[in-house]
């Protein structure tokens, strides 16, 4: 769908929820984020992109289903976490207009509201952009500002700061990164690299709705930073051959010396 053609009526906008080990989180999430849904006036769909959980994460999904049809679900054979997850969940959904959002609601859906029309003027992707993060702590926001240095410092795509993988994309935008055909995707990375115009609207990120966060805690937050470090620069590349090199000298010195 262009830019000059978005129009609200009829269209379908889809939400990818990636999730895992979430059960006290299903019932409030969409009690909260579909009313908001039906406020924008547009068919909507929710994917639960759920890796196989030993909690009751599947059941409370089921039964949201059941109560509304325009929530599904994808069930992966085995855990393969949050950014293959969300790629899956790219792949699966129909809309004109995808968002990805977290189920803990620290990223409140309400935002939806100010970035489908954003979408409708035009923009092909709308980021939410976190003024400050309560209930997180003062390393992992360390960290994750630390990421974000390292990554723009050596990549050749610049990625937005204090930006996660919430965001609404075009279909277009949509379609360019799954054609990527990446395994291990890091979103934030994949959108900025496929370009196209992009917008940001700020916001403050509150705590967890429920419990403690699986995906992202420490050792995840730093795997995903170094995908997007890897795939997205020639650093650790470069650094690898100029370090082969030093060694293959001072090999081929000591050869020397020796004889």
């Amino acid at each position: 769908m262009s830019a000059s053609a978005r129009v609200l009526e009829n269209a379908l906008i889809s939400l990818i929820v990636p999730i895992y080990k979430e059960e006290g989180n299903i019932a409030p999430f969409v009690e909260r984020t579909a009313p908001i849904l039906r406020k924008l006036g547009t068919r909507y769909e929710i994917i639960f992109c759920l890796d196989p959980s030993p909690d009751n994460t599947e059941q409370r999904v089921r039964d949201a289903i059941a109560a509304d049809p325009n929530i599904g679900l994808l069930v992966f054979s085995r855990r393969f976490g949050q950014p293959a997850a969300t790629l899956a969940g790219l792949k699966a959904a129909k809309g004109d207009a995808v968002a990805v959002i977290d189920v803990d609601l620290q990223d409140p859906p309400e935002l939806l509201l100010q970035m489908v029309p954003r979408w409708q003027a035009g923009a092909d992707v709308v980021a939410a952009r976190r003024r400050s993060r309560r209930g997180e702590t003062h390393f992992k926001t360390w960290i994750s500002s630390l990421g974000y240095w390292l990554i723009n410092r050596a990549s050749d795509v610049a990625i937005p700061r204090e930006t996660g993988d919430f965001r609404l994309m075009s279909r277009r935008v949509v379609n360019h990164v799954i054609a990527l055909r990446e395994k291990h995707g890091f979103l934030r990375g994949l959108v900025a690299f496929v370009g196209f115009k992009q917008e940001f609207i700020e916001f403050d990120r509150s705590e967890r709705a429920d419990g403690e966060g699986k995906y992202n805690r420490y050792t995840g937050s730093l795997r995903i930073g170094f995908n997007g470090l890897i795939g997205f620069s020639n650093f650790l590349l470069d650094g690898t051959l100029l370090v082969g090199l030093v060694v293959a000298g001072a090999a081929f010195l000591g050869a020397v010396f020796i004889l």
